[in-house]
């Protein structure tokens, strides 16, 4: 199937890829993810690993959505985590020594 990752045609078979990424250790999660086979890589891996361009000549976007027609599952980046309430300075201190109001 024809691809254009990052201005550049590219034409991947489901069966390619998974052999391009047979023996690849996959990298810690960072962002969005595939899975090939039983392993989940990191998209940005992958597109590196089939298009033999640098990760910072594509998006994530691309290479899932080429990714997606292929076949394969991928998963979007999970969401940061919702910034901790901010503590008042008495509220920092308590926890900081691990005492509790005094009412």
């Amino acid at each position: 199937m024809r691809c254009v990752i990052a201005h550049s045609p590219f034409y991947l078979l489901k069966n390619d890829v998974q052999q391009a990424m047979k023996g690849v250790k996959p990298e810690p999660l960072a962002g969005a993810s595939v899975t090939i086979g039983r392993r989940t890589y990191p998209v940005k891996q992958v597109g590196e690993v089939i298009t033999g361009q640098d990760r910072r000549d594509f998006t994530s976007g691309e290479v899932s959505r080429a990714l997606t027609r292929l076949g394969f599952t991928c998963q979007a980046a999970a969401p940061a985590p919702a910034p901790a309430a901010e503590l008042s300075p008495l509220q920092a201190a308590e926890a900081f020594l691990g005492t509790t109001p005094h009412e």
